[in-house]
Parts: C-alpha cells; sequence; structure tokens
C-alpha cells in the first residue's frame, strides 16, 4: 500500500469526474480519503492516502459508492489480527463504479456499476489450493492482500478485474441492496453449507451481530425448521426474533434462562439437540458471565448439537504473532481445548475456515435471490455515515451500539432519477449477468 500521509490533509476528491481512462489519476485530484488501521488498539483513522492507480493490464480503478465496516474488521481494531506492518487501509465489502480499466480487461467497462466481493482473484488456478492461493484479502494489509487497498476508501484499485468483479445488473437499485453479497450474506450462506443444512434442519446461530443476523436470514431462507439466535444484546436479539428466530440471552439467570446449551436444549432435548450449530462469532467470544473465554462457543455448540449433526465455524480464529499490526495478538491462546470425544461419540462433523472458497461458488444464487426480490439484505444496516465519521462509528459498532454501519460517499447519490445510486451520468444500460470465472 502507498505510505499514508503523516499530515493533517484534508484534500477531498471532490470532483469525480476528472479521473477517468488511463491510469486512474488526474492533474488536479491527487488524493483520496481512507480509513486506514495504524496499529493502535481501538482506534482508527481517516487520512489522506495517494489515489490507486492501474498497475497491471488487467486492473480496474474503482470509485467507490457505498462500503461497509465488518465484525471482522473489529479484530483489527482489537489489535488481534491483521498484517504485521501498519499502515493500511480498512474494509473489504463494496459497491462502486469503473472509473478506469486497464488495456486486458474485456468484461468490465467504464460506467459499470459493480459490486467487490471481499477477495480478489489470484489470477491463476492452483491445484494445492493453499490459503495463500485463494487471492488478497481488502483490507486486512500486505500479508494478506499484497498491495491491495481496502473498500473504505473513496477509490479502490481491483486487480484480475474480469475474474474479481460482479456486475449489478441495473443502474436504479439501492447499493444496500446488493453490499452484503461481497461478504456476510455469503459467509452466512457458506456458514450452513459448512455444517451440512438440509431444509427442515433445526439451526443454533451463536452471535446475533451482522453475519449472526444473516445466517438467521439465510437459514430460514433456505427453509429451516427453527433458528435460535443466541446473543445478549437486546437490540439484536429483538432483531432476530424479528426475522423469526427463537431469541435466546445466554446470560439470563436460571430457571427459565441458563446457558444457550441448556436453554436451547430444554427445548429440543427430546430429539438430543439441533442438527446444525453456526459460530458466528470466533475468538474474541465471551462465556455466560460475560469474560473472555476463546472455547466457549465450540463447547457449546458441540453440547446443543444433536447426533449426526453439523457445526460451522465461520467466527475468526487465528493465531497470529505479536506485531505492530496486531499488537495484542498474543492475548489469543494459539492451543484451545475442545471436548473431542464428545464431539467424536456424537458423530458431529464440523466445517470451518475463510469464506474465500465459496465466494463465487455461492454469489450466482445470491445474485439471482436478490435480483428477483427473494432476498432483500439492506434491513442489516443500523446506520449511513460519511468516511470523516469512521472512527466513532467502529467505537459504536465495538460497544454493540450498531449492529451494521455503512459508508456512503456524497457522489453515491449523483445522475439518477429516483434518487438511487447508479453510474454517474445517470445512463442505463441492460446487459447480461456478468459473474468471475
Amino acid at each position: 500500500m502507498a505510505s499514508v500521509n503523516d499530515t493533517t490533509d484534508t484534500t477531498h476528491t471532490n470532483n469525480s469526474g476528472n479521473v477517468t481512462n488511463g491510469n486512474g489519476t488526474s492533474e488536479n485530484v491527487k488524493t483520496m480519503r481512507a480509513v486506514v488501521w495504524e496499529g493502535t488498539p481501538f482506534e482508527m483513522a481517516v487520512r489522506s492516502v495517494p489515489l490507486p492507480q492501474i498497475q497491471h493490464p488487467e486492473d480496474a480503478i474503482i470509485r467507490m459508492t457505498t462500503a461497509a465496516i465488518c465484525g471482522s474488521d473489529l479484530h483489527t481494531y482489537h489489535g488481534v489480527f491483521g498484517s504485521a506492518t501498519p499502515p493500511w487501509q480498512m474494509g473489504h465489502e463494496g459497491v462502486g463504479i469503473v472509473i478506469s480499466v486497464g488495456s486486458a480487461t474485456e468484461r468490465f467497462r467504464v460506467g459499470d456499476r459493480v459490486l467487490i466481493p471481499g477477495g480478489a482473484d489470484s489470477g491463476f488456478f492452483s491445484i494445492d489450493q493453499k490459503f495463500t492461493d485463494q487471492g488478497g484479502f481488502y483490507g486486512q494489509g500486505p500479508e494478506f492482500g499484497g498491495n491491495l487497498g481496502g473498500t473504505q476508501a473513496e477509490f479502490l484499485r481491483v486487480p484480475f478485474a474480469d475474474d474479481s468483479l460482479v456486475l449489478i445488473p441495473d443502474d436504479f437499485s439501492s447499493d444496500l441492496d446488493w453490499l452484503f453479497l461481497s461478504d456476510i450474506f455469503i459467509t452466512a450462506w457458506a456458514g450452513l453449507d459448512f455444517a451440512r443444512f438440509v431444509p427442515g434442519d433445526t439451526v443454533a446461530v451463536f452471535g446475533a451481530g451482522p453475519v449472526g443476523l444473516m445466517t438467521v436470514y439465510a437459514a430460514l431462507l433456505r427453509g429451516a425448521s427453527r433458528v435460535y439466535a443466541v446473543d445478549h444484546v437486546r437490540d439484536r436479539l429483538d432483531k432476530a426474533a424479528s426475522l423469526g428466530a427463537i431469541p435466546i440471552d445466554f446470560t439470563a439467570p436460571l430457571p427459565k434462562g441458563g446457558t444457550a446449551s441448556e436453554q436451547i436444549l430444554r427445548r429440543e432435548g427430546s430429539v438430543g439437540g439441533v442438527e446444525r450449530t453456526i459460530d458466528c462469532i470466533g475468538q474474541e467470544c465471551v462465556n455466560h458471565h460475560l469474560r473472555p473465554q476463546q472455547n466457549y462457543v465450540i463447547e457449546e455448540a458441540i453440547k446443543v448439537t444433536k447426533f449426526n449433526g453439523g457445526i460451522g465455524l465461520i467466527g475468526v480464529y487465528a493465531s497470529l504473532p505479536k506485531s505492530a499490526g496486531a499488537p495484542l495478538a498474543d492475548t489469543m491462546d494459539k492451543q484451545l481445548s475442545i471436548s473431542v470425544g464428545d464431539m467424536w461419540l456424537k458423530n458431529l462433523t464440523v466445517g470451518s475456515g475463510t469464506v474465500a472458497p465459496a465466494l463465487y461458488s455461492v454469489l450466482p444464487r445470491a445474485w439471482d435471490m436478490v435480483r428477483s426480490g427473494r432476498a432483500k439484505l439492506d434491513w442489516v444496516v443500523t446506520s449511513q455515515i460519511g468516511i470523516e465519521d469512521a472512527p466513532a462509528a467502529y467505537r459504536r459498532f465495538d460497544r454493540k451500539e450498531e449492529i451494521k454501519v455503512v459508508i456512503r460517499f456524497p457522489w453515491a447519490r449523483e445522475g439518477l432519477a429516483d434518487g438511487e445510486n447508479g453510474i454517474s451520468n445517470g445512463q442505463t444500460r441492460e446487459r447480461e449477468q456478468v459473474f468471475p470465472m
């Protein structure tokens, strides 16, 4: 990533029309505003950084219209996850407009409105399918994304654009209809797949943050017979209930309360538990006393999942060395104790990992559901902000005062008769769907 200015420069890219074909720059716009992690836990900054440029013929430059703050961004914010060498730009969820393409980019052109999946294509096929062969992750720093930037910025360079972007099929639907196909809805869908979900299953979802709520929504959309949403934040439990889930406050006292597994097993005890359990929290979870206990959700999942059931782990579990980019990484245990014997006796299957391998395989189905109106995803948003308000939004999100915060850029509403987002000149182009190959 290009170095972050040390000054308090407040230059804004307020004339997006100046950025056109070629190298992604203009004569009178040299910097952009971006959310930047600088390595200080519980602090996030907005800085002026150099505009991204076309570096390879397969690149595209995107003018961001909407981005989002993700729960996984909080692991960086807490200082426990990320590359070793800050600073870097944050964000991996976004929608925008193509404003420049390299000479070898064939499937997208200037003016296309696009969804930016959270991981860019690697540009090659790998038989080994190692983690490092999955392509770069936006907003995670050089070790996870090479020199990629982040979507929480006014502009973004996308490598291998033909295989890293998804065309939004019309110019008049809201960005919020599409934004969450970049990560959290796809992650939720993948978590159910990890657990081997089938229609009719009962499901327990641990964590009712953005990913957890999307998992509740996806499970019901896919035909779950009952879904339990486990959390202790009342607003989040209420939102889960509004979707059709059974809310479980895992801090509620006995006799009516108890741990999540106790409460769910009182309801499902005659059949031994639920068929599928999804961990949407990961290593920064707390126990029913609200004290950190990294193995707590996994242990609860083993207890509550019935014989022959499945568990999906989509919360972040990462053992990283302490570094300038993750200064509190050593507070995370590298080895967790779990009840393998109970898991074995119950014949449970466990699926885990990043969503990157499933991202592009799930996207076509999810894209169709959004376009047809079968899936509506904007209900998860609790705040829409400008980029300068991002540090305060991170603080609110961390305190669980928000469910999902999105960053809207000033040009997101330009040029459209109905006031929604679209290409800057208001043109409408009907094109066949374009997905990465």
